[in-house]
């Protein structure tokens, strides 16, 4: 799916799908975390396999994003409780949803000047 909107000076996520993201005109295959100026590659291929080693990046991130958007892939699923008190124990608010809908949201609180973070599980 074709995203649009672009915030100067931050990374914004202008489609997803096919097993990969188009991000500030960069193709990344497999999944990735996306900061607000930079985008890195994260080894994970179903959202079960994410652990609080895989979100390592997140947390050394300073400033701390406010919030972290974790697209899950085609479908919701929850947050385990360890990593959600992780999170907290951060101060980092922290969202799941479907791989799309975290794309979305991301480009929104960019948009919006938020110190925002978004894990996304690639879609096949």
């Amino acid at each position: 799916m074709r995203l649009s909107a672009a915030t100067p000076g931050r990374q914004y996520i202008q489609s997803y799908g096919g097993g990969g993201f188009r991000v500030s005109g960069v193709v990344w295959r497999g999944s990735i975390v996306v900061f607000a100026t930079r985008t890195i590659a994260w080894p994970v291929v179903a959202f079960a396999e994410a652990s609080e080693a895989g979100f390592a990046p997140i947390f050394a991130e300073s400033p701390a994003p406010e919030v972290l958007l974790i697209g899950t892939g085609p479908q919701l699923e929850p947050l385990p409780a360890p990593l959600r008190a992780r999170f907290r124990a951060a101060q980092i608010a922290v969202d799941t949803m479907d791989t799309g809908a975290a794309c979305r949201t991301f480009g929104l609180l960019v948009g919006e000047g938020r110190r925002v973070a978004a894990a996304l599980v690639a879609l096949a």
